[in-house]
């Protein structure tokens, strides 16, 4: 008797309706229904976002609270910190900080953000927002972690908008008055369009923009307030990928996972001075031999030359032909015209200019390393 080996149904999201009714093109991702692309298309939804304000559905992604019984910050940082590198201690209300969720070979779990809440009521409490993909395993391990008097509550009643690009904090001003306010990665509790969100001056795309949860039960509204300005485009997954590209921001499962480490993926600027002198989180020992001796390949940016892209898993050679790493990110950068990449190789070939030749299509192609990000960020400091 054969088994049924179906793929179990696709999950959606509250403003699935009205990607549909707006002429997405709908496909699977991390076990949702998402919007790849608008009827815009991919390169022009990705230029109206670095040029106006482009919204995302990101309710995919998992929120969680991290809420520590005796409403003591302290508790909840310390809870949190024997799993990540990041200094959640000295987290100011409102301030919200980027962290790996270590395996214990210091290899990436996952990456998350973690934000302590602004408002009383939430005191002792840290919110976790963790990639789509990686969520039930990632809640799964947090759990299983926990001391007594820390709890793990995730948020599946939640949706979570991105409102990017330069025109966001003019769009949202009507809204939500009190957001323009905010500074770069910081966050605050706050009505938008009369409904109580929890806003942050966010995002993932390089430039300044908002990240808005909301109750499920309020996306779709709020959603047609943002986009009837006309400033506002919806845009897609693959916009939202080369934006993420051609700002140097890593996406789990290809630029990190658990065979690279913090400092490997130029990650240590996330790693604050305390945690490297008191260390005390899995991998200790690997990452902070890698913050003093410096590992043994980096992730680096490359342009190839000409226009042929080099997709994840081409072949890295040095100039003398010997293999020296791979792609795990590439593609048309549309900002800056041409053809980008991020990967990693050896340290000693890591250095900006240094020549290199992708293996395409069984030939190798030009190419050389170059700083990231390839498109300056710009975050409202």
């Amino acid at each position: 008797m054969s088994q049924d080996t179906a793929s179990p149904p696709l999950a959606r999201t509250p403003l699935h309706d009205l990607h549909v009714a707006l002429g997405a093109k709908m496909v699977p991702f991390a076990g949702y229904e998402m919007p790849v692309q608008y009827p815009l298309g991919v390169l022009k939804e990705h230029l109206w976002t670095r040029e106006k304000a482009g919204l995302f559905d990101v309710s995919h992604m998992g929120q969680a609270v991290l809420i520590a019984e005796d409403g003591r910050h302290e508790t909840a940082a310390a809870a949190i910190e024997a799993m990540i590198p990041a200094d959640i201690l000295n987290l100011q209300p409102g301030q919200q900080r980027y962290a790996q969720l270590l395996a214990d070979d210091g290899g990436m779990l996952d990456d998350l953000m973690v934000t302590r809440p602004a408002n009383a009521s939430h005191a002792g409490g840290l919110v976790l927002v963790v990639n789509a993909a990686c969520k039930d395993a990632d809640f799964a391990h947090i759990a299983a972690r926990l001391p007594a008097g820390v709890r793990l509550a995730p948020r599946p009643d939640n949706a979570l908008l991105a409102l990017q690009g330069p025109a966001s904090a003019g769009v949202i001003t009507s809204l939500a008055p009190e957001a323009p306010q905010l500074s770069f990665m910081t966050s605050k509790l706050m009505p938008v369009a009369g409904t109580q969100c929890l806003v942050s001056r966010s995002g993932y795309t390089g430039d300044d923009g908002f990240e808005i949860v909301v109750r499920a039960s309020e996306a779709a509204a709020l959603w047609q307030r943002l986009i009837a300005d006309p400033r506002v485009a919806p845009v897609g997954l693959g916009a939202r990928d080369s934006l993420r590209l051609e700002a140097g921001l890593c996406l789990y499962g290809h630029d990190i996972d658990t065979t690279t480490s913090p400092i490997e993926a130029g990650l240590a600027w996330s790693i604050q001075k305390r945690r490297r002198s008191e260390a005390g989180f899995p991998g200790a020992a690997r990452i902070l031999d890698e913050l003093q001796s410096g590992p043994k390949r980096r992730r680096v940016g490359i342009r190839p030359e000409g226009r042929a892209p080099a997709r994840e898993g081409t072949i890295v050679l040095a100039a003398d032909g010997k293999q020296i790493g791979h792609i795990t990110s590439g593609g048309f950068g549309p900002t800056v015209n041409g053809p980008i990449a991020m990967g990693y190789v050896t340290a000693s070939h890591a250095a900006a200019g240094t020549p290199v030749q992708l293996v395409v299509r069984g030939k190798p192609l030009a190419a050389r390393i170059v700083p990231l990000p390839f498109v300056p960020h710009r975050f409202h400091r």
